[in-house]
């Protein structure tokens, strides 16, 4: 028998719904039944692609004995982060705060009557293992704390509470130091080539600040030191085994510390940001074939696989296939000996890793072990492992069915391998993070197709994502649903301003959009009384133990990080100053972690060089398109049709604008270029 989750649109909170245990979704009933029965509740936290989650849900949340006893001594809810991320960030901070690792599934025991965690954890096992109680044994136990202990909970908590606070606690300066770009490339070059952890994630907020700032090594020490960290990894990501080689697509990292064996779930996010990065590496100089090959294969993933009719994006794919980790994605030795000939075989572990032994559970999961061009024949096997796992008349844009339950699996017969599922519904914040890849790689490699795609998707969300005037964050098969939030509002705006830049034919269109977006999210989520935006609307925080303004970046980038930076990149194309106004009092509300912390945020520190160094080229249109297909990292550029006809400016093809104060007329490459490179390091002269 179906549980209340049955009902839900979210995929995350179907795949628990035929579980015995009597779950509920976040919301008043629950909240009200723990009340009334004085019930500790407990809160697991997990989304769809995650390997982990679907581990537990197969193991502890299928149980009966375990479901009897939740069921009669707690009150059970299920959250989907990728709905409630506002939720997810707060508990997290939580567990952390108990010393434990964050991840997911996030499970924790809350109190009824305040809602605050008194216990938590992430993967509970059934039987004790990998060094964690079994999870009988830990419901039993919590249960012993709830009712035994509760003036040790009510210390507990009251500790869990001021910590959460003092975290999140926003320390204003006066002024941000520009020592804080110098020390912050520093540290963010500690986070891009750290190992330490055996484990490899794309950190590409971190990697977009090392690139950005790496402009600043000639005024500093004379060296690329900081630039080939930068360029690295995006090799990493070009050749790698995180990368799915055979038919494009990034998965989310790589559990070993040489980027072979990826976790193998699909995240849009991780691949909207991982296109604009690579393609602004190519436009910093790094022309390496393996990223012009890794973007434009990722193009045709998001058309065969990730592509709703409608123009928006999937959210993501899960690490499973037929109950097994990686198995649509990887190679035997003797099904790769059945596929090619000896030569070919031979020929294809020339140039990517390929073993008797396998590098994953004695599969080959495909890595490069040099870059440039493929030859024509490695191309030809490369088809021929596609056609294996899609059916042996796919290409590589066919529309490829959709897996959207396990359902769906069972009842479409798949010309090749079964594939995983696809969580369908499209997140607001991911769809604006591919947006502004593709327009970033149009800009980098003028394929018609980015442009089409992002225009597409950027069309779906301005004419779909608006219920009685607010943003919605998510759509479930054409209906919006759920309220956005502040990461949603931030990088839709970045989205429209990228566009502005990509497509100068459409640049007042995006840019009007994107004044209107910026103007209901100042309305409902800046902080007017100390700056910041908040990561939720007050009618939206209810429940909320505290309204978070996110500075931390981690996956992908914090929202007030993106705002700010949004917020100056506006001033610099209206000129209007209390753009940069909010901007800055932004920055000195963040200053102390920008100053003292910034390991920890690296989007405001973009946001700072934004800040710092604004600059605007008003160019012809001829020169526009020249220029647009340089790696200027804050810089914006504007159509200036009146350029030629003005005839003191008459022999002029652009004007550099640093901050509000504009250089005289630039009337060659050289000295625009020259011009550029001053105004965007200016805050070292």
């Amino acid at each position: 028998m179906s549980n209340r989750l049955a009902r839900s649109q979210s995929l995350y909170l179907r795949k628990h719904a035929e579980n015995p245990i009597d779950w509920y979704p976040w919301g008043d009933e629950a909240l009200d039944r723990a009340r009334s029965e004085n019930k500790p509740i407990f809160l697991s936290i997990g989304y769809s692609s995650c390997h982990w989650c679907t581990v537990m849900e197969h193991e502890a949340f299928s149980d009966t004995v375990i479901a009897d006893y939740m069921n009669e001594q707690f009150v059970a809810i299920k959250v989907d982060r990728e709905e409630r991320p506002d939720l997810d960030s707060i508990y997290i901070q939580a567990v952390q705060i108990m010393g434990e690792s964050g991840g997911w599934p996030l499970n924790l025991f809350l109190a009824p009557d305040d809602l605050v965690p008194f216990y938590g954890g992430t993967y509970f096992p059934i039987e004790p293992r990998y060094g964690r109680p079994g999870f009988l044994r830990v419901m039993q136990s919590i249960r012993e704390i709830y009712h035994d202990r509760q003036q040790d909970i009510k210390e507990y908590k009251n500790q869990i509470v001021r910590n959460l606070h003092q975290v999140n606690k926003l320390i204003p300066v006066p002024i941000v130091s520009d020592q804080a770009l110098a020390e912050g490339t520093i540290k963010c070059a500690e986070v891009v080539t750290n190992r330490d952890y055996g484990t490899c994630f794309p950190m590409i907020p971190y990697a977009n600040f090392l690139l950005m700032a790496s402009r600043f090594e000639n005024e500093q020490t004379s060296t690329t030191v900081f630039k080939n960290k930068a360029q690295q990894r995006g090799l990493d990501l070009a050749l790698g085994g995180i990368f799915d080689h055979v038919a494009g697509g990034w998965h989310r990292y790589t559990v070993d510390q040489t980027w072979t064996v990826p976790h193998f779930e699909k995240m849009l996010y991780d691949n909207g940001l991982i296109m604009e990065y690579l393609a602004n590496v190519w436009m910093s100089g790094l022309q390496e074939p393996a990223i012009a090959r890794a973007c434009e294969a990722t193009a045709t993933w998001l058309q065969r696989e990730m592509l709703a009719e409608e123009g928006c994006f999937y959210a993501s794919q899960d690490a499973d296939s037929e109950g097994k980790e990686g198995k649509f994605w990887v190679w035997s030795y003797s099904e790769l000996k059945k596929i090619f000939s000896a030569t070919d075989l031979e020929m294809l572990a020339q140039e990517f890793t390929i073993s008797v032994n396998g590098n994953f559970e004695e599969h080959n999961v495909l890595q490069r072990k040099q870059g440039g061009e493929l030859s024509p024949e490695i191309e030809t096997c490369l088809t021929q492992l596609f056609q294996r796992r899609y059916g042996e008349y796919s290409r590589a844009t066919d529309a490829f069915p959709v897996a959207r339950s396990q359902t769906d699996i069972r009842e479409i017969d798949w010309e090749g391998r079964v594939p995983p599922v696809t969580d369908t519904k499209a997140i607001t914040a991911w769809n604006a993070l591919m947006i502004s890849g593709l327009a970033t790689a149009y800009r980098a490699f003028l394929k018609p197709i980015y442009k089409q795609l992002a225009v597409n998707a950027a069309k779906f969300i301005l004419e779909n994502q608006w219920i009685e005037g607010r943003l919605q964050r998510i759509n479930y098969e054409g209906q919006a649903s759920v309220v956005a939030q502040s990461e949603d509002y931030a990088l839709l705006i970045k989205a429209l301003l990228d566009l502005h830049q990509a497509i100068p034919e459409q640049a007042d269109f995006y840019l009007q959009q994107a004044i209107a977006v910026q103007s209901e999210f100042d309305r409902d989520f800046w902080d007017v009384m100390s700056g910041g935006y908040f990561n939720t609307t007050s009618e939206s925080s209810q429940h909320l133990l505290l309204r978070e303004r996110n500075y931390r970046d981690n996956a992908t980038p914090s929202p007030n990080g993106i705002a700010i930076a949004n917020l100056v990149r506006l001033a610099s194309l209206t000129e209007k100053l209390e753009y940069l106004d909010r901007a800055e009092l932004g920055l000195k509300r963040f200053g102390h972690v920008i100053t003292n912390n910034p390991v920890t945020c690296p989007s405001l520190l973009v946001a700072f060089d934004w800040f710092r160094n604004h600059t605007l080229v008003r160019t012809k249109p001829d020169y526009y398109a020249e220029l647009n297909q340089q790696y200027l990292p804050s810089a914006m550029l504007r159509v200036d049709q009146h350029l030629s006809q003005n005839s003191s400016n008459s022999d002029a093809i652009a004007i550099v604008c640093q901050g509000f104060a504009c250089l005289a007329p630039a009337t060659s490459r050289e000295m625009c270029n020259q011009q550029l490179h001053q105004s965007m390091n200016r805050v070292y002269k």
